[in-house]
């Protein structure tokens, strides 16, 4: 495929506690939430955390949320509206579209088919989808390189959204797909066929792997062969209802059923003013990206998985296993199975993951003890423009979402409870 985007509901800007859930009050006020019953977090401060996330609706995000927890408590938090035109405010139990954290949810799926014997993740893709993806190639790619994106498949989005291919060229380009796409529904097997006939983006096993979104939709193929049931389903019953999440599901039409901000789309400036893809139909996602979330869920599921309580600790070893990829934005990653790692010098090591789909954005990210965790939801997608080389320029929400998840993740250094303000 000749574009790169950045961002492409994955990775890049493009992809737990023990509380019961429950959706918050209709207000954008900051409020210290317990996952227990308590009035503060251990080594946050709420006031900061509060004036951090101003910062970034401030900066030019409209609206935004946010969960943080820190050792078995959380703060919930939200700024800005979730409607431009009426000035409805966000809330911090509002339902969003969370783009590519959904790979973590499909790969933690494989893993426990892999825990049954019912797949082996060295084993090439064609033992088990043999007419899905034929002949050499087949033999030649395995489970693991389709979780770890060095299948050398390319991505199909360019294909299902031909005004936009000649990205990074602005002048050539126009939204008339995401518009045309709004109601269109795709067959996941339509998306991977027209992932698999573009020219291949690497060797299988190469490194770096480079990202697609084609893996992952043929790894919900694999799933439904080896489950007998669609991957959807398989995943809400065996990971979705596994860890208790309550909020937290795939799309069946257009609307997301429940609490919502509108979703705003820039299209790096394409798109003046920001255009609002609330309503719209994921299939051209699939089960990759398609997930329905909310920020409290995320970090559970995000905290349980870690724990060794989705998947045994020798699976979360191998979703653990990270090598170079070249993300949609061009930068390279670390990657692993559905999972990547987020280095903060002097402050520590963390796992997660982070998404968008048109007009929404989503990050969840967990230290590697799992004592400290942020879970942040935007209304706002692709707000760099672009410069002559066709490059995003650094824009203010950058440092100031930069700012917030160094504020949650780092804080004061996990101060004892009686310097928590």
């Amino acid at each position: 495929m000749k574009m790169q985007l950045m961002a492409w509901a994955s990775a890049a800007v493009l992809g737990v506690g023990a509380g019961t859930v429950t959706a918050a009050p209709a207000s954008s006020e900051t409020a210290v939430v317990p996952a227990g019953a308590s009035s503060s977090v251990t080594g946050v401060d709420p006031a900061r955390l509060k004036s951090a996330l101003d910062d970034v609706h401030r900066a030019g995000m409209p609206g935004l949320f946010a969960e943080v927890r820190s050792h078995g408590r959380s703060w919930r938090g939200a700024s800005g509206v979730a409607d431009l035109k009426t000035g409805r405010p966000v809330a911090p139990g509002m339902l969003h579209r969370v783009g590519s954290l959904a790979k973590t949810f499909v790969a933690a799926a494989v893993l426990q088919q892999v825990e049954k014997g019912r797949v082996e993740l060295d084993a090439p893709i064609g033992r088990y989808l043999p007419r899905l993806v034929p002949g050499v190639r087949g033999e030649q790619i395995t489970v693991r390189m389709l979780l770890n994106h060095t299948s050398g498949i390319p991505e199909y989005l360019g294909y299902a959204f031909p005004s936009l291919e000649p990205f990074p060229s602005l002048p050539d380009m126009s939204p008339k797909s995401l518009d045309d796409n709004r109601f269109r529904r795709f067959t996941p097997r339509e998306l991977i066929e027209m992932g698999l006939k573009a020219p291949a983006v690497g060797t299988p096993g190469a490194s770096p792997g480079v990202y697609a979104n084609t893996n992952y939709l043929i790894l919900g193929e694999l799933l439904e062969k080896v489950t007998g049931t669609t991957a959807e389903k398989y995943i809400t019953r065996n990971v979705i209802e596994r860890a208790g999440l309550r909020h937290t599901m795939f799309p069946t039409g257009p609307r997301i059923e429940g609490p919502h901000s509108r979703m705003y789309e820039a299209f790096f400036g394409l798109i003046d003013p920001p255009r609002d893809y609330s309503v719209y139909d994921m299939s051209w996602t699939g089960v990759g990206a398609s997930l329905v979330s909310t920020v409290e869920d995320l970090n559970r599921f995000f905290g349980m998985l870690l724990d060794g309580r989705i998947v045994k600790p020798s699976s979360l070893a191998q979703m653990q296993r990270t090598g170079p990829v070249i993300s949609q934005s061009g930068q390279q990653i670390s990657y692993g199975l559905g999972l990547h790692v987020l280095e903060i010098p002097g402050c520590g090591t963390f796992w997660g993951n982070d998404g968008t789909v048109w007009g929404a954005q989503t990050e969840t990210w967990i230290r590697a003890d799992g004592e400290r965790r942020i879970s942040v939801a935007m209304n706002l997608a692709r707000w760099n423009t672009m410069d002559s080389s066709g490059r995003p320029q650094r824009h203010p929400i950058d440092d100031a979402l930069s700012a917030l998840k160094r504020q949650a993740l780092c804080g004061d250094a996990d101060a004892p409870a009686e310097n928590a303000s």
